[in-house]
């Protein structure tokens, strides 16, 4: 199991008074051979390209009669944030504030500096449902415009294959807020993955090319067996392993880079459940680069799995739950790339009130939410 070191890159800023991090050592690069899929999915129907802002080549001359251009490889950020969900006691301080955009403003930079950000999802965004305003209630909805703070922030997808993603507030609407959520996503060019219209939908990998490298990303939930696609009715991609591997597959067919984002685990748990390191070590064995993800409100354990990096969950990011300390801390992790070739990561610790509003964290709050990273992991059990 990897253990949390802040060797290479360093700390983001000097501690106690900024940021704090954590980098990975630099894993050796592996490489996996295809699982051919047992069924076959239908590659997606098109590659988002995200424009870098700067060149990446470099011209040299091999002789005074030939000019060759050499291309370095691109230094690529991806950015995962844990959970988001603006709803409930959120929600109604958007409500009565009248700013979807809050919660963002001290990450908006963070956010929109990556070459591609991605959140969890966990609520319905839709105006066809009535807010619930600041009371206790499991039904977590959120108005449309939420759609459109995320795109401010700066995200560019957002996995949607969680639990609440079909509420609809205390009328029932089928799955009118559910076909709104992804409706909305894709209005303000947020691309949602891990559900459709049917699970072969839901299965299908949203793929982004930066920079020339194909990032393909999958996500497939395993909480609330009401919100599971099947073969003819609508819902998210269903955590079991034959779709793992089948989503998997499908992904490597189309991108350079795989990252699959299970939504998994017990609530409240920061040390991953058996369940959770074994579908990791399934999604490795498919071929997955990288493993991030989310559901259990709290930050999860760090490890690795022949050298392939496992995030088991990222805590809340956006979220009511403020209640104890580990339900309203999080972290953004930030992944580097170069090229095809992963190079490291980073911790930034978060903090949110109950309004929403998202604070990096400092000084003792950031140290103790990067020590219970430290101390899950350590506990992990067996090789996760």
């Amino acid at each position: 199991m990897k253990k949390l070191n802040p060797g290479m890159r360093g700390l983001r800023l000097v501690l106690l008074i900024a940021v704090f991090v954590i980098s990975a050592c630099t894993p050796q690069t592996s490489t996996l051979a295809p699982i051919q899929p047992s069924k076959t999915l239908s590659p997606p129907t098109g590659t988002h390209t995200l424009t870098p802002t700067n060149t990446l080549t470099q011209t040299s001359t091999t002789a005074p009669t030939l000019t060759t251009t050499a291309t370095e490889l691109p230094n690529i950020t991806l950015l995962f944030t844990g959970v988001i969900v603006p709803a409930r006691c959120v929600q109604a301080g958007i409500d009565e504030a009248g700013d979807y955009d809050y919660p963002y403003q001290n990450v908006r930079e963070i956010i929109s500096e990556a070459d591609i950000a991605i959140g969890t999802l966990n609520t319905t965004i839709s105006d066809f449902t009535e807010h619930t305003g600041c009371v206790s209630t499991y039904l977590l909805v959120s108005g449309e415009e939420n759609a459109d703070a995320m795109a401010r922030a700066g995200f560019d997808i957002m996995s949607v294959a969680t639990n609440h993603i079909k509420d609809c507030g205390v009328n029932r609407c089928g799955d009118r807020a559910f076909f709104d959520t992804l409706d909305n996503l894709r209005r303000v060019g947020i691309l949602p993955v891990g559900a459709g219209e049917n699970l072969q939908a839901a299965l299908q990998p949203v793929v982004v090319n930066v920079m020339g490298v194909r990032f393909g990303i999958v996500s497939l939930g395993m909480v609330n067996t009401t919100v599971f696609a099947t073969e003819d009715s609508p819902g998210i991609a269903v955590l079991d392993e034959d779709n793992l591997i089948e989503a998997i597959a499908a992904a490597r067919l189309v991108s350079d880079v795989v990252i699959a984002m299970p939504h998994w685990g017990a609530e409240t748990n920061s040390v991953p459940t058996f369940i959770q390191i074994d579908f990791a070590q399934r999604a490795v064995e498919a071929g997955a680069n990288l493993v991030v993800g989310n559901h259990t409100h709290v930050v999860q354990a760090i490890g690795e799995i022949d050298n392939i990096p496992i995030f088991y969950g990222l805590g809340n990011f956006i979220f009511d739950q403020v209640w104890s300390a580990e339900t309203s801390q999080g972290v953004i992790l930030q992944v580097y790339f170069r090229g095809t070739e992963y190079t490291g990561y980073e911790l930034i610790p978060t903090s949110v009130e109950g309004n929403g509003t998202v604070h990096i964290a400092e000084g003792a709050e950031a140290e103790s939410i990067l020590a219970r990273i430290q101390q899950a992991s350590e506990q992990c059990p067996g090789d996760c």
